[in-house]
């Protein structure tokens, strides 16, 4: 209970000086503010006044949501000192502060405390934020804000203030009839790395995945708001911004200890629960122990998985499914310069980072190379944030709270023993030179069948396979479709191979009836590969089923590449492969199904593209962006897709967008930079001059597709369909030279001129012109492309882009030999004379 620094008599008189409070969204200074007056903020959003809360007598001050029945409150003042009956006042004392009064007791019970000495007003603002600010210099002296409860509301900060030494947290309510602090907290721990980690009491119980954050583990937040971190000299902190400011929505801790998103349903008249922290067991912290990776609904009732080169500390206990001993080393061998390295443990919220060290502009093989310099380091990982460039993580201590996930994460690079290192490096070939293959059951095939066979086997000739073709015939008829060479057959290890991906066979009485039979009424769309439909399997699970057509340009290899690539890689801005269909001639790719189809269904239909607003439009560029940073950088594969256009990116049920077709992609191996072939695939139009003329293809050349589907997006037109009328200009041409006249926004499609952001448009437009450059030297990186989406950095002057020609192009005379080469949508593949 805070001191008083007033007699009764005084109170009195202060009392009877001032006027009587009238309802607005300001206290001054000569106003008293009395239980039951209450201030409304300018748009009736929030209310601010004395309240009882649940059964309580007990008074508290504080601010709830003035449009919703449901009264629920989101800011208390006197959480820890309550007063008696309703004998509250608040008003503003001489040093310009907001007291609260007891007048039951004759005591203060909580003042704002600042030292501003200047005539200060109080405000309630729409933000559900009161502050306390100068009557003159409209400067903000205090803020609510700047002390939360236990609810988080759109751009309230929870973390540090570098410069003042404020902590910004949330606590739970006691009970639904105290708001008095109780146990459970939710506050970034600054020890290490940056991470938000709910406490009950000194207890962690949940924690994000630490910075560079991708996203908060578990939350799809289906395009509803954006999450902000500061790490700088001043602050570290985070906070979220509403995309649609009619959505009401806030975060809550309570004294169970989750954290949880409500939203407010204005038809059921209730409180949405979103998602709740943690969800499942391998979110409760530490589940699985120290040196252990938990992967969520494993379909193995062992939830838990030691990590490699480590085994359970408690093997009884272990098995029995008491995971919480976690793992010890295998052996007691030296890890300081004994001929120790790493194993990759892929896709994986990181480690506990309270033992960890981040540090900046260190690439992957730098941070290798630290992590070994220094004997006590347990792990590394590194990656590309568009914040900081490079970031590199270094574990000292144990590696606490792994949790593996099928579709997004980080790569971890554990420390090894030499025996664990020397046993990883096996690779598939045994010791008499025959190729081994694990499979796991009849009904899962390892992808490295069709890969390893197809491709590695048939140049690798001086390895010699066998295999009982009746004992797997479902693999059989794999390899005859894929037409391997005839003699070539393979030998199986039935043993378990945990650390490989399986791919689903369905049989054809499946897809078949999935689809009704293929009926054109099912039918998705069609392009050079064949037609896709839309089906759902016996267990109610809506697919998408690519059949490749017996006359399409894409054959067997296209149809393994696919398999081989998507299989494999796992990012939410990446369709995802369910399984295949093989039978006979048939084959068959099944996908995840994209309710909304794909880009060019959006943005080229005259109704639908009203659907996009700009910030709809941007959230798909920059998805784009990081989907094939992921593929140029941060898969584990370097991948070329070799045919990005807006048919190519799928839209999901929220408009998230997911990179689609790999019939044409390539793998880089090593440090690969470019490849050259006779066999020019693609779409013209998204080609880059290097690859439609030379054959020349690299990352450089999906940046300049990239960039002109990022045009494309801007303005609602094809590159090259659309400007037909002038056939000395494609839409790259119109841009630059709308771009020299400083007429750039002319380009933007008229439906968004609304709810465009001119910068952030005209940013946009800057990239795209600088990825469509005419020398792939010229362009950026798609990494350095995200940085520039998600930074206000300047960036360099485009030179002037490819296919930006004075008259028409008579593609003909380039290209060798080829037919008249089509500018619509559809992939081509076309041999080119060298």
């Amino acid at each position: 209970m805070v001191s008083p620094d007033f007699s009764l008599r005084s109170l009195i008189l202060l009392l009877l000086s001032r006027q009587l409070f009238s309802s607005l969204d300001t206290i001054k200074p000569n106003q008293v503010f009395r239980d039951g007056d209450i201030l409304i903020s300018k748009n009736k959003t929030f209310a601010f006044g004395f309240f009882k809360p649940g059964s309580s007598v007990q008074s508290y001050l504080g601010i709830w949501y003035n449009k919703i029945p449901e009264k629920t409150f989101v800011w208390v003042a006197n959480r820890d000192n309550p007063i008696n009956n309703s004998s509250g006042v608040l008003l503003i004392n001489r040093s310009g502060n907001l007291v609260l009064l007891d007048e039951s007791r004759k005591v203060q019970v909580w003042s704002t405390n600042v030292s501003s000495k200047t005539s200060n007003i109080a405000q309630l603002l729409d933000s559900g934020n009161l502050v306390l600010i100068g009557q003159i210099s409209q400067v903000v002296a205090w803020q609510s804000f700047d002390y939360p409860t236990d609810t988080l509301l759109p751009n309230m900060k929870i973390g540090m203030d570098l410069k003042t030494g404020l902590n910004r947290f949330i606590t739970s309510w006691r009970s639904g009839d105290d708001p008095g602090t109780g146990k459970t907290i939710y506050r970034l721990d600054l020890s290490g790395s940056p991470q938000l980690v709910i406490y009950r009491g000194s207890t962690k119980v949940f924690r994000t995945a630490p910075w560079p954050w991708i996203w908060v583990v578990g939350d799809d937040n289906s395009g509803m708001y954006n999450a902000t971190f500061d790490n700088n000299k001043d602050e570290i902190s985070e906070w979220f911004t509403m995309e649609d400011p009619s959505i009401v929505m806030h975060f809550v801790v309570d004294e169970s200890g989750s954290l949880k998103r409500l939203a407010w349903d204005d038809q059921s008249r209730q409180w949405n629960k979103f998602w709740s922290f943690p969800m499942d067991p391998c979110q409760r912290y530490g589940y699985c122990g120290a040196y252990a990776s938990c992967t969520p609904g494993s379909r193995n009732a062992f939830l838990c998985t030691c990590l490699t080169g480590y085994e359970p500390k408690s093997p009884r206990d272990w098995y029995l499914r008491n995971w919480s001993d976690g793992c010890v080393r295998k052996r007691n061998l030296s890890m300081c310069g004994n001929g120790e390295g790493f194993v990759k443990v892929g896709q994986v919220k990181l480690p506990d980072t309270s033992v960890a060290q981040a540090m900046m502009g260190m690439n992957s093989e730098q941070c290798k190379q630290k992590c070994l310099r220094i004997c006590s380091c347990s792990a590394y990982s590194a990656m590309y944030t568009s914040e900081r460039g490079d970031v590199c993580l270094l574990w000292s201590g144990e590696l606490m709270d792994i949790v593996t996930y099928p579709d997004w994460g980080l790569d971890l690079h554990v420390r090894i023993d030499s025996i664990d290192l020397a046993e990883k490096k096996e690779d598939f070939f045994s010791k008499e030179g025959k190729l081994v293959i694990p499979l796991l059951s009849v009904g899962m095939v390892s992808v490295l069948v069709v890969t390893i066979l197809c491709s590695q086997l048939i140049r690798r000739r001086k390895y010699k396979v066998h295999q009982d073709w009746g004992q797997h015939k479902r693999v059989g008829n794999i390899l005859a479709a894929l037409r391997c060479p005839k003699g070539i057959s393979t030998t199986y290890n039935l043993q378990e191979a945990n650390s490989h991906v399986d791919l689903p066979i369905y049989d054809l009485r499946t897809i078949t009836e999935a689809t009704n039979n293929f009926s054109s009424t099912n039918k998705l769309g069609q392009g050079g590969f064949g037609s896709v439909y839309r089906g759902q399997l016996p267990d109610g699970q809506e697919i998408a089923v690519k059949k490749l057509s017996k006359d399409s340009g894409q054959g067997p290899m296209e149809f393994a590449n696919e398999m081989m690539l998507i299989v494999q890689l796992q990012h939410r801005n990446l369709v995802k492969l369910l399984g295949c269909c093989i039978h006979k001639e048939e084959k068959m790719l099944v996908y995840e199904y994209m309710p909304n189809k794909s880009l060019d269904t959006f943005l080229f239909d005259q109704s639908r593209k009203l659907e996009l607003n700009w910030r709809r439009r941007y959230k798909i560029i920059v998805g784009i962006a990081r989907g094939m940073m992921y593929l140029h950088q941060d898969s584990r594969l370097k991948i070329i897709h070799r045919d990005l256009k807006a048919s190519n990116v799928l839209l999901d049920v929220t408009l998230n967008p997911k990179i689609s077709d790999f019939g044409m992609a390539k793998i880089f191996e090593g440090e690969q930079s470019q490849g050259n072939t006779r066999r020019v695939v693609g779409t013209y139009g998204y080609m880059s001059p290097e690859y439609a003329i030379f054959g020349k293809f690299s990352t450089k050349s999906d940046v300049f597709s990239f960039g002109v589907l990022l045009l494309e997006i801007i303005s609602g037109k094809r590159n090259n369909v659309d400007f037909r009328e002038d056939p000395s200009l494609n839409l790259i041409g119109h841009v630059w030279d709308l771009w020299r006249e400083e007429r750039a926004l002319e380009i933007v499609e008229p439906s968004l001129k609304e709810s465009l952001l001119s910068n952030e448009v005209l940013r946009c437009v800057h990239a795209g012109l600088l990825c469509v450059q005419d020398r792939a030297i010229d362009r950026p990186t798609m990494s350095e492309v995200v940085f520039m989406l998600g930074s206000d950095t300047n960036l360099p002057p485009p030179k002037q882009p490819a296919f930006f020609l004075s008259t028409p192009i008579d593609v003909d005379k380039w290209i060798i030999g080829a037919k008249q080469c089509s500018v619509d949508e559809v992939t081509i593949t076309q041999v080119n004379a060298r």
